[in-house]
């Protein structure tokens, strides 16, 4: 973004594009007293949204500033899903994306073997005249509408991100495999074999990224077994009772051992950033042959780690750390509810460690809240699918101990790791030498003012009583809101108001801390399988213990690095929606007529948002549908209210609804009251 030039009144920004094809472009709160100009479609000229793009404002009138798209500087996306279709003996493509504007004309050479009534995946490949619709060609024919592996791999390419690895990393992959842990590769690496290790995750895991491992420090002083114990500091000095110190070693799949730098699985991992989780499948980042094989931490084999180790004392308190890299071998895979189980029950396996380690972690959780962390925690839904992937029911995800133990140790091998690694406070492995070089950070900035007061504003409409402090409302304030909703019909609501009120989390080179986890230091270093910014810190981390310095010369390209990973972090997230989306309205599909009970999500002038209360699926009752008065939207208390009769709808209302329609295409559903 630049101020205006005064010669010219030119502005740069990003524009977003509603569906009605109006823009509006993000030129900072300082212009326009806060407003983006708009730009209507005439003016658009080829501009499409997420765009840089240059504009010219139009001269100052009494209303909103508008303004015309002069330039286009950088295109963001020019390829897209949908069908295909035919008139008049024209081929033109509808897009899936409501917020692209126009159709596209494919020549018959360009149809690449579709047909109409195909979904296919199309590139613009002309536009020169913003007043005729552009020229494409189709990339890929995916198929029939309404087939499951269409939609899903139709929702994955909307989002960039491609089904299939190229053939070069896989074959590259495949080398790597074949070589398996060569005997060298043990060198150097702190022995854990010898260590009770095991790793907690959902049933349907195949990538394992981090195992557990844990001891008593006192059964080692005495013994001297385990984990080689002339390499760490605290076991030179035994505790003066049993059970009072543990060593905790929270190891992480060593990718950056076989993914080297400039490598093609490399590049192409750095192009995708992360796994994208869909309903019924996973498109991975790394090839399956390393992220569900080699690189995952399975049971009964020797796996390469990285690792934090933590010397814990019975109230939670780190005494030493450790970092560096690893060898491991799992004794056991446990599911979460497996876990759980372990937890409640003295005779199940490993029910003595998973005590400790979850009474520790839960003394974490209690530090980091009363440090001012913020819960933000969602009930999730999952859906149980036939051979078909048709949606034969959907289940409420349930969250743990063991969940939340897994959480708690991630979190502080997260924070631990980014402190080691800050220029600020890393001392290279020679004595006196200090990092000046480069980090990568996970952030959370503090929310804005405006939005703190909207969600002043929401809260107090709905009876709750609110401060404002600095503009801010207290972390412990909103804790004590979402814990005083337990068992409320609003409280989905209003935790989706809070968390909308909240800035995003992103990867950058510049901390500003982490305002949600009320973390000074805090970065992603415990899922290196799925996630591209672990694996820089993984190399970082390892850089910093052998005193290497990262120039601030590469400032620019781990930042580069940092707002790609954010950016398909938030495109693997829409993808992951999109297609929970898509099955809700596939499951209502099939339950046209039916009756539900629900609660009111939303509220605006043109009707209620309705989520049906056991499987999330939220859908739009229309005011027009709403025949027993004629209600008004009552914008203060956020409530619709009868002219005559005084009904009023409100927030957090449970309602009885039928399912009236659904359109699979734009992904909702239409509900009526009843």
């Amino acid at each position: 973004m630049k101020k205006a030039d005064k010669q010219t009144n030119k502005l740069t920004g990003i524009i977003s594009i509603s569906s009605k094809g109006t823009g509006y472009v993000a030129v900072g709160a300082d212009k326009n007293k806060g407003q983006d100009p708009e730009v209507d479609f005439k003016h658009l000229n080829t501009a499409l949204h997420g765009d840089m793009v240059e504009i010219v404002l139009h001269p100052k009138g009494k209303g909103r500033q508008t303004a015309e798209v002069s330039r286009i500087i950088n295109r963001v996306k020019d390829s897209f899903v949908g069908i295909l279709e035919l008139e008049n003996n024209i081929f033109f493509f509808k897009p899936d994306d409501t917020k692209m504007y126009t159709d596209i004309i494919v020549p018959e050479s360009a149809l690449n073997g579709a047909n109409a009534g195909d979904k296919v995946f199309v590139k613009i490949v002309s536009w020169k005249d913003p007043r005729k619709a552009p020229e494409g060609k189709v990339e890929k024919v995916l198929g029939r509408p309404g087939d499951n592996n269409v939609e899903m791999e139709s929702i994955a390419l909307e989002k960039g991100f491609g089904a299939k690895l190229p053939t070069q990393v896989e074959e590259e992959a495949i080398k790597i495999k074949a070589l398996g842990i060569e005997e060298s590769d043990y060198a150097g690496r702190r022995d854990f074999r010898g260590t009770l290790t095991f790793t907690i995750d959902p049933d349907t895991a195949k990538d394992f990224d981090d195992a557990i491992s844990f001891c008593e420090l006192p059964s080692l002083n005495k013994e001297g077994a385990g984990s080689g114990k002339k390499h760490h500091p605290a076991y030179g000095t035994p505790p003066s009772k049993g059970g009072e110190l543990y060593e905790i070693g929270i190891h992480i799949a060593d990718v950056s051992h076989y993914v080297k730098i400039g490598s093609g699985i490399d590049v192409e991992a750095r192009e995708r950033g992360t796994s994208v989780y869909l309903v019924d499948r996973t498109i991975p980042m790394l090839p399956e042959i390393l992220s569900n094989d080699l690189c995952s931490l399975m049971p009964d084999q020797d796996r390469l780690t990285m690792s934090a180790v933590f010397v814990i004392d019975k109230n939670a308190q780190v005494k030493s750390e450790w970092f560096g890299k690893t060898v491991i071998h799992s004794r056991k895979r446990l599911t979460y509810e497996g876990a759980e189980n372990s937890i409640k029950k003295a005779n199940a396996p490993f029910h003595k460690e998973l005590v400790v380690l979850n009474n520790l972690a839960k003394k974490l959780t209690k530090e980091r809240f009363a440090q001012g962390a913020i819960s933000l925690d969602q009930e999730e839904v999952q859906f149980v699918l036939d051979s078909d992937g048709t949606p034969l029911k959907v289940i409420k995800k349930e969250r743990g101990d063991s969940n939340r133990l897994i959480e708690e140790f991630m979190l502080l091998a997260n924070k631990k790791v980014a402190e080691v690694i800050s220029p600020k406070n890393i001392k290279g492995v020679k004595s006196g030498m200090k990092s000046e070089g480069v980090s990568i950070y996970r952030v959370h900035d503090l929310p804005s003012k405006e939005k703190m007061a909207d969600l002043a504003f929401f809260l107090r409409g709905l009876g709750y009583k609110i401060t404002l402090r600095d503009g801010l409302i207290p972390s412990h304030e909103i804790n004590k809101l979402l814990e005083g909703l337990e068992g409320k019909d609003e409280k989905d609501t209003v935790h989706r108001a809070v968390i909308r009120s909240m800035a995003k989390a992103i990867y950058s080179t510049k901390n500003i801390g982490h305002y949600g986890l009320a973390f000074s230091y805090y970065t992603h270093f415990t899922s290196p399988i799925r996630r591209y910014p672990d694996i820089i810190v993984h190399r970082l981390l390892d850089d910093y213990l052998k005193g290497k310095k990262i120039s601030q010369e590469k400032f620019h390209l781990y930042e580069e690095m940092s707002l790609r990973a954010s950016d398909q972090e938030k495109r693997a997230s829409d993808a992951e929606r999109a297609s929970i989306k898509y099955k809700q309205v596939e499951y209502m599909s099939k339950r046209l007529g039916s009756s539900f009970a629900g609660v009111i999500s939303g509220i605006t002038e043109w009707g209620l948002y309705v989520e049906e209360k056991e499987t999330k699926c939220e859908g739009l009752v229309r005011v027009r549908d709403m025949n027993d008065d004629f209600y008004i939207f009552n914008e203060k208390k956020f409530e619709l209210v009868g002219q005559k009769k005084k009904k009023r709808y409100r927030l957090g209302d449970r309602v009885k609804i039928k399912v009236k329609g659904v359109d699979l295409e734009r992904k909702t559903i239409d509900y009526v009251l009843v």
